[in-house]
């Protein structure tokens, strides 16, 4: 998702001594407040159009039950994590937490979330699927979150580009790297790029795509071990995208120390015929491309192992310092409604974890043919270890961004951003 600013070692100290946080001193989440409550909801909605969204749900929500009012707050992606260490540290939590499943399990483990499971409808339970809801249920089965909104990593083309190139479009069922390679190459001429990506923060990008190698980097372990493993399948997107950089010379380096929204003027304006990036840059792209801009999604990025990327979905959770639990699960609920869900995915162009929703989004965009491989890029999502590996933020933030970014430098060697990663992770005991 659109973040990720994670804790450095004091943030992780913090989450690591989380009795001492107020960790084990948890409302009752069995139980419910009598009378009406005041809820916070703290959204991370940024685009325009999801944050009316956000807020027309909210009205109509608080429309509808005067004694369970929802009052919206305001959060960031870029500082979610660390705000939510203060926030638990100061039992401020807001009772309804936006956030995504990579990011809350370490939250869980330290007893911070309530457990929803025996208050989700059953008709919220069967629209999403068992590998989605995995990423969010904890080893010993307690359901943490509620899976909404999932992204994945798509290629955007510009397809006049192709036309001039001569070159046409893939089209099918998926796009293998090596055929997106290929495309690459023939579209690198006269100075313009075959292709850029956006990997100033590579970390989410790397770990959600592997799985197409059957990369899965860790084993997570029932006794709170977790072991890494960095081999070929692992490794094997960096490896593309450096080949592409350094060898072949079709994606623009540059672009490689880069948002994906600062590679955005250069796909808009014809330096590359396409950018890899995550599928809610489409909103940016409707928003801002020039008139007569022609574009499309390709079909998803297939490895050896197939179109397979990791579920990482947004969330809603309930804090277990809240005094009303039970409510706030309530309006969780009403937010997974199909026509809620829809309205959100529609405003960030991502992908609704629910089925329901999914098809909604499908009939209302039937006049939009890019949604199709957008949506279509959502079939093969499943559960990837990193989600549940306990240390996965900390190593993140030290040590696996910092050595991508050495290798997308052409600094180290691949060998040497095995063993780095492979390091960084034992350090951290």
């Amino acid at each position: 998702m659109k973040r990720l600013a994670l804790p450095g070692i004091v943030a992780a100290a913090v989450l690591l001594s989380g009795c001492a946080l107020g960790g084990g001193e948890q409302a009752d989440t069995g139980g419910s407040t009598e009378g009406p409550v005041e809820l916070t909801f703290q959204s991370l909605a940024y685009q325009d159009s999801t944050v009316a969204a956000t807020k027309e749900i909210v009205d109509a929500w608080n429309a509808d039950n005067p004694d369970i009012t929802i009052k919206l707050t305001q959060g960031s992606w870029d500082s979610v994590h660390d705000q939510l260490v203060t926030q638990f540290q100061g039992g401020t939590a807001p009772d309804v937490i936006h956030d995504e499943s990579s990011d809350i399990m370490g939250f869980a483990d330290q007893g911070y979330l309530a457990d929803l499971g025996p208050h989700l409808s059953e008709d919220t339970r069967k629209a999403v699927a068992d590998d989605v809801w995995d990423t969010v249920t904890t080893t010993d089965g307690k359901v943490v979150a509620a899976p909404t909104l999932l992204q994945t990593y798509v290629v955007f083309a510009n397809t006049a580009a192709f036309e001039a190139a001569g070159v046409e479009v893939p089209s099918g069922e998926d796009l293998t790297w090596d055929d997106l390679q290929a495309a690459a190459k023939q579209l690198t001429t006269g100075g313009k790029f075959g292709i850029g990506w956006g990997l100033k923060q590579p970390t989410a990008a790397i770990m959600n795509t592997a799985l197409g190698f059957d990369g899965t980097f860790f084993d997570v372990g029932e006794d709170g071990k977790d072991t890494i493993h960095v081999e070929d399948g692992e490794v094997a997107v960096p490896e593309r995208v450096h080949a592409m950089a350094y060898e072949d010379r079709s994606l623009d380096p540059v672009t490689l120390t880069q948002s994906g929204s600062d590679v955005l003027p250069g796909f808009l304006g014809g330096r590359y015929a396409m950018i890899v990036g995550g599928n809610f840059l489409a909103q940016q792209i409707t928003e801002s491309a020039p008139a007569g801009f022609q574009w499309t999604v390709l079909p998803p990025l297939a490895g050896s192992a197939g179109p397979v990327q990791a579920a990482n979905p947004q969330t809603m959770s309930v804090s277990a310092q809240s005094k009303a639990p039970e409510q706030a699960a309530k309006f969780i609920d009403y937010f997974m409604n199909a026509q809620n869900q829809a309205k959100l995915a529609q405003g960030d162009w991502l992908i609704p974890a629910s089925a329901p929703a999914r098809d909604e989004v499908a009939k209302q965009t039937a006049d939009t043919p890019v949604w199709e491989p957008i949506l279509k890029s959502g079939e093969d999502l499943k559960g990837a270890p990193f989600q549940k590996a306990k240390n996965y933020p900390q190593w993140k933030d030290q040590y696996a961004t910092p050595v991508l970014q050495q290798y997308f430098a052409n600094s180290i060697t691949v060998e040497e951003l095995k063993q780095k990663l492979t390091d960084g992770w034992q350090s951290l005991g």
